[in-house]
């Protein structure tokens, strides 16, 4: 086999390859103002553009926003937390305030009331809570108490949303309140 010099069968032919002159610009116009010319976006100002246009929609949708006017807020929904007191709060925290004087609302079912419950406390199911809302008092701090923390949650939410500001859920429930040796009783 023999050996040319040319890598390229055209070039050794004879042909010359073709190629592409270099790309000049025009004297009078730069290179940049070229349709062709490539020039590189600016990516954070975009970025931070479209950031600014996602909270102001949020912010419409009552989603997100960047500050809030207390003073002016209607009463909480189902999806704010109370402004005075944590949305949840420990077995030890639920037991400080009962001790304190705290309405306590159990929303278990009646069987479960029957087994334990936290003395002078008070039962509404989690079922009929926001038909009996009007049970309760606006005026001091709700602890609301489930077996183990769940329904409380539901039931927090349901008296915000009617409402009342002063509310929270214990969590672990009264499963936890007994095994922490808080006072229980049985019966109705």
């Amino acid at each position: 086999m023999s050996k040319s010099k040319h890598k390229h069968p055209q070039a050794a032919s004879g042909q010359a390859k073709k190629t592409a002159p270099p790309a000049q610009s025009h004297p009078k116009k730069p290179a940049a103002a070229h349709s062709h010319a490539k020039k590189a976006a600016p990516k954070f100002p975009l970025y931070w553009a479209l950031v600014g246009i996602a909270v102001l929609a949020l912010g419409g949708l009552g989603i997100f926003t960047l500050t809030q006017n207390r003073s002016a807020a209607p009463a909480a929904s189902a999806n704010e937390v109370s402004s005075t007191l944590p949305a949840v709060i420990s077995v030890a925290d639920a037991h400080q305030k009962y001790n304190d004087g705290a309405f306590v609302l159990d929303v278990r079912e009646p069987s479960e009331w029957d087994s334990f419950h936290a003395p002078n406390t008070t039962l509404i199911p989690l079922g009929e809570l926001a038909s009996r809302v009007d049970e309760l008092p606006k005026d001091q701090p709700i602890v609301v108490v489930c077996r183990s923390g769940n329904r409380s949650q539901e039931g927090r939410d349901i008296l915000l949303a009617a409402g009342f500001t002063q509310v929270t859920s214990m969590d672990g429930g009264l499963n936890d309140w007994k095994a922490a040796g808080y006072p229980t009783v049985s019966g109705p």
